[in-house]
């Protein structure tokens, strides 16, 4: 029988990623992304360089793995609406609000963190691309549910989830975000949910 106990490594490998994670995190928030080097956040650890290195090749996958974190919590977030016994149309709703709401509380509340989310949507990393995959895939799953039960019309849902993704990137993207926010010739975010999931119907 295969044992499925976690190697004592892998536990001590993994324990010491998340330190890192967590200290850079911190200073990345504290001192902003392109003021933190490698060595202070070995420093603050009271480790060598080196050592980080042993875990992370460079400054920018440490800081890639940390956005990586900050997209999960947001797709967490979409999956555990997703399952919430109400019609597709407000799920889809409280999916893109909810989402507008962690975005402007977390990306935008500091501007340090909003410096992190800034360098990574420039250097188009995959983690975004996949994340946006990832939440596609879940809006897909609400439409197919709500075509189902004869509340949304007949569609390609997965066609449907990419266009109603763009239609509402105003209210997820951190720069477009900034832009628009508090702007009284931008739509609100309500209307602009309604409009894309009228579109739906």
């Amino acid at each position: 029988m295969m044992d499925t106990a976690q190697n004592p490594l892998d536990s001590a490998r993994q324990e010491n990623i998340e330190r890192i994670l967590e200290a850079a995190e911190r200073l990345f928030r504290h001192y902003g992304y392109g003021k933190t080097t490698v060595a202070d956040i070995a420093r603050d650890l009271g480790m060598s360089p080196a050592n980080v290195y042993r875990f992370f090749a460079s400054k920018e996958e440490i800081h890639q793995a940390i956005c990586g974190r900050m997209l999960a919590a947001s797709l967490h977030m979409a999956i555990g609406i997703a399952k919430l016994p109400l019609p597709a149309a407000e799920r889809l709703r409280r999916c893109i609000l909810d989402q507008h709401q962690l975005t402007v509380e977390t990306m935008l509340d500091e501007k340090k963190v909003h410096e992190m989310v800034i360098v990574a949507i420039e250097r188009d990393w995959h983690v975004i691309e996949k994340h946006v995959d990832r939440l596609h895939q879940v809006y897909a799953g609400i439409i197919r549910e709500g075509i189902e039960a004869g509340e949304l019309r007949q569609q390609d849902a997965d066609v449907a989830a990419r266009c109603f993704g763009a239609s509402t990137v105003t209210l997820c993207h951190p720069q477009m975000v900034a832009q628009c926010l508090m702007k009284d010739n931008r739509a609100k975010p309500e209307e602009l949910v309604d409009f894309a999931i009228r579109a739906l119907k």
